[in-house]
């Protein structure tokens, strides 16, 4: 698959302090790419219309990642329904309107592989989307998800924009939530093993039976996917798409289960004590698996194996403790 050539113009990466944003920026700046165009919230409101267009007005980026969003865990996503579905809408309407008024050439949207029905069949093809119920502790965020993925296809469809859309799995990596009360199941056995260890604890408490599977992608995979999907020709991307069906699941295409998952971080991390299951703690979904092969039919892989993965995300955590509990 042949990706197009650097695009005229800057490119614009929303939401680049987040952990795929940044690992977006990473990815561009090492490809050579130098008009990249980034702004903090307290800069830029994205959720504020006038705001957006003026920005996007002043500055025409020729390109733009849409990877900002206001995210959270189980808990916060069901504590705060109305902020989860009304800032990423706003957000997503605010940024895609404005990028068809003011002539952006190729978008690309961040989604999230909860969008797909809570009992899906295994693995979750795209073809899945609105074929069922959601999951409803986050169903507030998946709607504004989906909402954000049919935006782009309305354009697209009405206005003949290239704007596309990819799903990602379960992601870890630097700049990742560290802090228990609200990560992601990663970066919270990272600090659990990591904090036992230095307290010589005998054994360390996980929740669940551990028999749930999950799929995790490394962000920095996660960034050279989007990069990839953004660079392919229009034909290219449509002849793995549809009008009414554009967005392309990025995964590992394998999973683990939990016990596996926690087995091979206490042994990353160099806990030596013992692995506790505590069975009366929810399991949610029995698993979370991405359908990715319309993404391989492409042309992409991931390069970082979980292992690895893992080891980097344990030293970024270990070098940046103080920032990573935030």
């Amino acid at each position: 698959m042949h990706p197009t050539q650097h695009p005229q113009g800057p490119i614009y990466v929303a939401g680049h302090r987040g952990m795929v944003g940044a690992a977006i920026v990473r990815a561009l700046k090492a490809r050579g790419y130098e008009q990249i165009i980034t702004r903090t919230h307290a800069e830029l409101d994205l959720t504020r219309q006038a705001l957006v267009e003026e920005f996007f007005a002043a500055y025409r980026p020729a390109r733009v990642f849409l990877a900002a969003a206001k995210v959270g865990g189980i808990h916060a996503n069901d504590s705060f329904p109305a902020d989860f579905i009304y800032d990423n809408l706003m957000i997503e309407a605010n940024a895609i309107n404005a990028a068809w008024r003011h002539g952006v050439e190729r978008l690309l949207f961040l989604g999230s592989s909860c969008i797909y029905p809570r009992l899906c069949e295994q693995p979750m093809a795209e073809s899945a989307l609105l074929s069922g119920a959601l999951e409803p502790t986050n169903e507030p965020y998946a709607i504004a998800k989906i909402a954000g993925l049919k935006l782009c296809e309305s354009f697209n469809r009405q206005h003949g924009t290239d704007f596309r859309s990819v799903m990602p799995t379960n992601l870890y990596g630097p700049g990742d939530n560290f802090d228990l009360a609200n990560s992601h199941v990663i970066p919270a056995l990272i600090r659990k093993f990591h904090e036992a260890k230095v307290k010589g604890a005998d054994h360390v408490m996980v929740w669940g039976s551990g028999m749930p599977r999950r799929e995790f992608l490394h962000v920095d995979d996660m960034a050279a996917a989007c990069l990839y999907v953004m660079d392919l020709d229009v034909e290219a991307y449509r002849a793995q798409t549809q009008p009414r069906l554009s967005h392309i699941n990025v995964g590992a295409g394998t999973d683990i289960t939990i016990a596996q998952l926690a087995e091979l971080i206490a042994d990353v991390v160099g806990f030596r004590g013992g692995i506790r299951l505590d069975a009366t703690k929810p399991d949610g979904a029995p698993r979370k698996l991405l359908d990715v092969s319309r993404l391989v039919d492409l042309g992409w892989q991931p390069r970082i194996a979980l292992r690895a993965g893992l080891e980097q995300s344990y030293e970024w955590f270990v070098a940046n403790q103080t920032q990573a509990r935030q």
